[in-house]
């Protein structure tokens, strides 16, 4: 229904919108509507997806964007920290549960990060997982309608043809890389084990089959599914101040970081809706697919966004510990 109606991101938002409905009305407990390999598969496919659209010249042509990749990254961080005193003084909570709940690095980073440093971990999850929601449905919308596209046939790799079983192969190396991935403890393993290995092969020619197009709309559909999913009665209903704390400072970090983004494609030259949706707010999956649903160039989006969470996962918490080291958060014994 969302496709016919060309709304951007059909597949993904229609199959939110519709799990959500049933997870409304419908007790998800003990008899969950989607199934728990659901998600995982679906980001099997999208990383496979994404990597194959990397090549050498594209990864050269991304070298040469580091600077302003890590400038962008930087941005969204600061873009984060300054939601902070909107999102505390609404949701009533200290600096330092804000400081996890707004920084967008992620939904399981940031809540590993706030586990770790002894931060409250449900307002955080609510906060983080509310920030992506507010992001696939209002990013694509926009960016659809206000951002040009500029010239991206730098980031562009020339599409393969189709093999069933090259593709077959692909799945069940992608699964290995996925589990092999999973025993580090990165976060997301499911995509980031696939997608390395698709841009490896990719960069030496290797890849035996591209992914087509119903398989990533079918993995569009389990990711969607899995959000909706999350919408039950009592998620939405736990905490009201907590959700119009994370609505309103989701809203407010798009536009900072649009605005960011707009700036530094004009003043560097990329293609402006890379750039944006590369700072857009969103988990890295979610933005990926939009940028491929928009016809924009997916390894330059790709990129933002795995910057952003390496260096969320990197920097966020010895910045945190010195925070509190200068008095700026009480540490959690006495919060």
């Amino acid at each position: 229904m969302f496709a016919a109606l060309h709304v951007p991101l059909a597949w993904m938002i229609g199959a939110m919108f519709g799990t959500a409905a049933v997870a409304w009305f419908r007790p998800l407990g003990v008899n969950p509507a989607v199934h728990v390999a659901a998600r995982p598969a679906a980001l099997i496919v999208i990383g496979l997806a994404f990597g194959q659209t990397f090549s050498g010249p594209v990864l050269g042509a991304l070298l040469g964007a580091a600077p302003v990749i890590l400038m962008a990254g930087a941005l969204s961080i600061l873009a984060g920290i300054a939601t902070m005193p909107i999102f505390t003084r609404m949701a009533g909570t200290d600096a330092r549960t804000a400081y996890f709940a707004t920084i967008p690095g992620g939904v399981i980073v940031m809540a590993v990060l706030a586990q770790r440093e002894g931060a409250p971990l449900a307002p955080v999850t609510l906060a983080q997982t509310l920030r992506v929601l507010v992001v696939v449905l209002v990013m694509p919308p926009m960016l659809s309608a206000i951002a040009p596209h500029g010239d991206s046939s730098a980031f562009v790799a020339p599409r393969l043809g189709f093999e069933a079983l090259g593709l077959l192969a692909m799945l069940a190396i992608g699964l290995v890389a996925a589990l092999v991935m999973r025993r580090t403890g990165i976060a997301n393993p499911w995509m980031i084990g696939p997608c390395f290995l698709a841009i490896t092969a990719a960069a030496f020619g290797q890849l035996p089959s591209s992914v087509p197009a119903w398989l990533i709309d079918a993995a569009q559909v389990g990711m969607g599914a899995g959000l909706g999913q999350k919408m039950t009665r009592e998620f939405l209903l736990s905490s009201r101040r907590l959700m119009r704390a994370a609505l309103i400072s989701s809203l407010l970090l798009c536009l900072f970081c649009t605005v960011f983004g707009a700036a530094l494609a004009w003043s560097t030259g990329l293609p402006p809706s890379a750039v944006m949706i590369g700072m857009a707010p969103g988990g890295m999956p979610e933005m990926g697919v939009t940028a491929k649903a928009l016809g924009v160039a997916v390894p330059l989006v790709l990129a933002f966004h795995l910057t952003r969470t390496l260096m969320c996962n990197f920097l966020l918490g010895p910045l945190y510990r010195g925070l509190v080291a200068l008095g700026l958060f009480r540490p959690p014994g006495n919060a």
